[in-house]
C-alpha cells in the first residue's frame, strides 16, 4: 500500500483565488492526480478488472464548500458502493446497484488548507500533514463490495448552504486511519444535501489549545449568517493544572470566549457534553469520569441561553443497554492481528470503533430533535427516531475498511 504523504507548502501555487467551480470529471479517464492537472486517481493504485477494491480520486479546488454529485452504477456490472470524502467522512453509504442501473446522491462538502489570512496559518500538528483534510484538494473515497462510479460533478455550493462547524477532539475528530472513528466523521451521512459539516476537531487537543493554534479563528473567518458551531470539550482539559486551571476556571472561560466569538458573527452555538469513557461501576452503570467538566458546560449552557446536547447522558445509556461486554463493539477493541501490523491486542474505552461512532453521532440527532434546533428540518427522516437505549444492532452494521490503518491510538488524557 502507498503511503499517503501530503505536501503542505505553502506557496502562492498552494492556494487558487476564489472563483466559481463547476466540472465534471468521467472516472473512465484513467489519469492519475498531479497538482499540475488538478485532478484524477490518487493515493492507491487505479481501480482495475482485476482490482475492484477501494480507490480515490482528487480534485483541486480553493477553500470552500462544495456540491458533490456522483453517478453510481455500471452497464455491465452489479455493484455496492460506499461514498466517503477527505478523512472518511462519510456520505454514502452501501448503496446497491444492478446491472445498467444508475443512481445519483449529491452531498456538500467543506474543504479547507490551514490558510486563515496571508500571514497566518492555522498551527497544525505534524501528523496532521498526512490528513487529506487539510491539503488542497478535495478527495473522495470510493469503497464498498464492488466501488462503482461513472463520473463527478463539483460545483460551488449556493451561498445559502448552512455550514456546521464542530469543535472538539479525538471523540470528535475526522479520525484519518482505520480502526479508529469519531462521530464528526460519521454525523454527515444522516443531513440532506443543505447542510455542510466543516469538523475542525482535532486528537488531544483541549478548549484552549484549540484556540491557541487558530482552529477556531479560521473557522469565525469563514463563519456567515445562521450557520452553527458545535463545540464539545473536557476529555483533555483536566490534565490542565496550575493557577487559574479548572473546569469553572481556565476551561469556562474559553468556553464563554466560544460562544462570544460565534455571536459575534451572528451564527448560533451549541454546547455538548463530552462523551462517556467505557467504565462501569459494580452495578453495571457507568461512571462519570469527567469530575465537574460536564457539569461545568451543563451551567455554562443555562447561563449563556445555549442549547445543550447531554452526551454525557445519552452515551452512558447507550453502553449500559448494550451492557459490559457488547458495549466492547462501540470501542477500539480488536483482539491482535485484526489490522496490518498490529500485533497486541486493542483495548481502547475511550476512542470508538465505527460502529460505535455511528451510534454516537445518532444521539447529535437526537440532541439537536430534542432542542429543537432548526437543524432538525434537514436530518434525513428514516434517521428521526433514534434512541440511545435501543440502539442499532452491532451485528449487522458494516463498515467497509479504507486501505489506510493506524495502530498507535489518538492523542488522549
Amino acid at each position: 500500500m502507498r503511503i499517503l504523504f501530503i505536501s503542505l507548502l505553502l506557496t502562492a501555487t498552494a492556494y487558487l483565488p476564489a472563483q466559481k467551480v463547476d466540472k465534471t470529471y468521467l472516472l473512465a479517464d484513467t489519469t492519475r492526480y498531479s497538482d499540475a492537472r488538478g485532478y484524477g486517481y490518487d493515493f492507491v493504485p487505479n481501480p482495475t478488472k482485476s482490482n475492484k477494491g477501494p480507490f480515490f480520486y482528487s480534485v483541486k479546488v480553493p477553500d470552500g464548500n462544495y456540491l458533490v454529485t456522483v453517478t453510481i452504477g455500471s452497464k455491465k456490472q452489479v455493484g455496492v458502493t460506499t461514498v466517503r470524502a477527505e478523512n472518511r467522512r462519510l456520505f454514502v453509504e452501501r448503496l446497491v446497484t444492478k446491472k445498467r442501473q444508475f443512481e445519483e446522491r449529491s452531498f456538500v462538502v467543506n474543504k479547507r488548507t490551514p490558510r486563515i489570512s496571508d500571514k497566518e496559518f492555522v498551527k497544525i500538528k505534524e501528523r496532521e500533514k498526512d490528513y487529506m483534510t487539510w491539503d488542497d484538494r478535495l478527495t473522495l473515497e470510493f469503497n464498498g463490495d464492488t466501488p462503482l462510479c461513472q463520473s463527478i460533478r463539483i460545483q460551488s455550493a449556493p451561498d445559502s448552504i448552512i455550514t456546521v462547524y464542530l469543535c472538539g477532539n479525538s471523540t470528535v475528530v475526522d479520525q484519518s486511519r482505520e480502526p479508529w472513528a469519531s462521530w464528526g466523521q460519521m454525523i454527515p451521512r444522516f443531513f440532506s444535501e443543505h447542510i455542510a459539516f466543516a469538523n475542525y476537531a482535532e486528537s488531544g487537543e483541549t478548549a484552549g489549545s484549540f484556540m491557541d493554534r487558530g482552529r477556531l479563528r479560521q473557522a469565525i473567518s469563514k463563519m456567515k449568517v445562521d450557520d452553527y458551531v458545535f463545540i464539545e470539550f473536557g476529555h483533555n482539559d483536566k490534565k490542565e493544572v496550575g493557577a487559574g486551571k479548572g473546569a469553572y476556571y481556565s476551561f469556562m472561560t474559553n468556553l464563554k470566549t466560544m460562544i462570544d466569538e460565534v455571536r459575534s458573527k451572528n451564527a448560533h452555538p451549541v454546547l455538548v457534553t463530552p462523551t462517556s469513557r467505557r467504565q462501569f461501576d459494580d452495578n453495571g452503570k457507568i461512571n462519570d469520569t469527567h469530575g465537574e467538566y460536564d457539569d461545568a458546560v451543563r451551567w455554562l449552557a443555562a447561563k449563556e441561553n445555549v442549547p445543550l446536547i447531554d452526551l454525557t447522558k445519552m452515551t452512558a445509556v447507550l453502553y449500559e443497554t448494550l451492557g459490559l461486554e457488547n458495549s466492547k463493539k462501540a470501542f477500539v477493541h480488536y483482539p491482535a492481528n485484526t489490522f496490518p501490523n498490529q500485533r497486541k491486542a486493542l483495548a481502547d474505552n475511550t476512542h470508538f470503533s465505527t460502529y460505535g461512532a455511528y451510534e454516537v453521532a445518532q444521539c447529535i440527532l437526537r440532541g439537536i430533535i430534542d432542542n429543537k434546533i432548526p437543524l432538525e428540518k434537514y436530518i434525513l427522516p428514516e434517521y428521526k427516531n433514534f434512541n440511545p437505549a435501543k440502539s442499532d444492532d452491532f451485528n449487522t452494521f458494516h463498515w467497509d475498511l479504507a486501505p489506510l490503518y493506524k495502530i498507535e491510538k489518538p492523542d488522549e488524557n
